[in-house]
């Protein structure tokens, strides 16, 4: 297949025969969901049951492998692609509960051998469904089918990521609600519910936990907030932070200088060019006056398009589809041209703008029509005017150009 291949057309499961190059002298029974869960029943947490799907088996006759200490094949485990982790799942019972245990994804942020995946929401005309795909573009998978309601389905939402834990914030109809999957079980779980429930706010990640702050409360008279928190995925628990000197909505936020930024948005008297940064060793916000007085901002807008790769913070201006690097020294915004995608036609909705590891990731439509989805990448370089930037997968009439929600995992 070539690198511009449909990732669309490997969104089925493959039959697999084992993991090593021999035959098993027995088959493997697995069914379509690689790790064997119910995706529309709900245990007591609020996850998605285990089902009563044929498991692996461990009567398998595997004499023909080499003996190896469980503690070796894990080391060796955290070193496989993730993307083939799905795989395993069907060689044996000891392996499936070796995935839904965790340890292959502490051992592999240990041996700093991670790899981001995408989670996406595509625009769809049914059920929401959301998506995974690997780094590269190769392959990608559905998720289990979230156990939300309808008002939930079909309202507006908005993702982060902490750890190996997906957040999915968004409204049911007994109130906002948080939808947590967790990557090792390959389940969703209701909440925990942030201490402020908000919308429209800035968020960023940074390793096992991630920021949030501003937005609209949903608690009490819709007000404009300056409050923020941060979720631990290890505790599965939100702490508060210290207020923003600034309440503000439809803002943007990244990790920047082992810092979280809050970028721009509106507040009670209107639009803000000001930029706040959160010192976690300080404990302390600092604002940083007209951070973004040279990105035009149109009326009606998505908040600003953020990205941070390689400590460089980098904008998709939604008005003219330039891409720009902040000069944090003078505080002002350098151009790198053009970016692949029509961000104009929506002022900046329905176009993912993302770090990829140490690239910039951009999936949207290709014409003020939107016509098909594309998604490339670029290797940024705030030297360079103009960038390469490479399409690396298509979503053709699979999936919708418009992107309701996506981030990245980085496990």
């Amino acid at each position: 297949m070539s690198k511009k291949e449909d990732f669309s057309s490997n969104c089925s499961r493959k039959n697999v025969d084992g993991v090593g190059c021999s035959k098993p002298s027995k088959l493997i029974r697995f069914s379509e969901n690689p790790l064997g869960f119910n995706e529309n029943s709900v245990s007591n947490e609020s996850g998605v049951g285990s089902s009563s799907n044929v498991v692996p088996q461990d009567d398998v006759d595997y004499a023909y492998l080499p003996s190896l200490s469980d503690e070796l094949v894990h080391h060796i485990l955290a070193r496989f692609p993730r993307s083939e982790y799905w795989k395993l799942s069907f060689v044996s019972k000891g392996f499936l509960s070796l995935l839904t245990s965790g340890e292959l994804y502490k051992l592999r942020k240990e041996y700093r051998a991670m790899e981001p995946s995408v989670f996406i929401l595509p625009l769809a005309t049914g059920d929401p469904q959301w998506w995974s795909l690997d780094q590269k573009f190769r392959s990608c998978r559905k998720l289990p089918v979230l156990p939300s309601d309808s008002c939930f389905a079909a309202g507006d939402k908005e993702s982060l990521c902490a750890g190996t834990h997906l957040l999915v914030s968004g409204k049911e109809i007994d109130g906002v609600v948080i939808w947590r999957y967790e990557l090792a079980m390959n389940r969703w779980y209701k909440g925990p519910s942030m201490n402020n429930p908000r919308c429209l706010f800035a968020s960023a990640s940074c390793g096992d936990v991630a920021y949030v702050a501003g937005g609209i409360g949903l608690r009490k008279n819709m007000e404009i907030l300056n409050t923020a928190e941060l979720y631990n995925s290890e505790t599965k628990s939100w702490e508060p932070l210290p207020k923003m000197q600034k309440r503000r909505k439809l803002c943007a936020g990244c990790y920047l200088d082992n810092k979280f930024y809050v970028i721009g948005g509106q507040g009670e008297d209107g639009d803000l060019t000001c930029g706040e940064c959160f010192d976690a060793e300080k404990n302390t916000w600092e604002l940083i006056p007209d951070m973004i007085k040279d990105v035009p901002i149109p009326p009606s807008r998505s908040p600003p398009l953020v990205a941070v790769v390689n400590n460089e913070l980098y904008t998709l201006e939604a008005s003219s589809n330039k891409l720009k690097v902040y000069m944090k020294k003078s505080n002002c915004w350098k151009e790198l041209g053009t970016v692949p995608v029509r961000a104009d036609h929506s002022r900046g909705w329905g176009v993912a703008f993302k770090t990829l590891g140490n690239e910039l990731l951009v999936i949207g439509g290709t014409s003020a029509a939107g016509q098909r989805m594309i998604i490339c990448t670029c290797s940024p370089d705030p030297e360079v005017k103009d960038l390469n930037w490479r399409n690396v997968g298509e979503g053709r009439n699979r999936m919708s150009h418009f992107i309701l929600n996506c981030s990245v995992m980085i496990a």
